[in-house]
């Protein structure tokens, strides 16, 4: 499969998107999470507009409820929904995973959840799993996509 892409460098091995496809962000919370997963999607809603955005059910629906942003949803998480998700990483139809996770917490698909990030690892797709992550890799792509300009 060609990994070489056109437009938008992920910082990771050089890979850009082809001429007119829009980046694909993948955005996971966890209940204890969605407040900031809704502040960071809103503070980084200009760009993230111009993304396909993909989502776990309930952080999707909030996503777009609260703040108007097209999302796709998949199932919820426990329900399969983060291997929806590891399926599109897997057949590299994601650039970037954003899940915010509650690391305190047990879950009950807690096996999905590694899953999910193995196959992100496995393919190297870039994962934040906290806000700080989360915002210096998008401020990385940002910043890539601006140079292209």
């Amino acid at each position: 499969m060609d990994r070489s892409y056109k437009t938008i460098v992920v910082p990771t091995k050089g890979k850009e998107l082809s001429k007119g496809k829009k980046f694909r962000v993948a955005l996971i919370a966890h209940d204890a999470k969605k407040v900031d997963m809704l502040a960071f999607a809103s503070k980084n809603e200009e760009f993230l507009k111009k993304c396909d955005l993909i989502a776990t059910k309930g952080t999707g629906h909030l996503i777009n409820k609260k703040i108007g942003l097209e999302v796709k949803e998949m199932m919820s998480g426990p329900e399969g929904g983060d291997l929806q998700i590891g399926g599109l990483v897997a057949s590299e139809e994601i650039n970037l995973v954003i899940f915010l996770r509650d690391p305190l917490a047990k879950q009950p698909h807690d096996p999905d959840i590694a899953a999910l990030m193995k196959v992100c690892d496995v393919h190297d797709i870039p994962l934040a799993t906290n806000l700080s992550s989360a915002e210096i890799l998008l401020r990385g792509i940002i910043k890539q996509t601006e140079k292209k300009k």
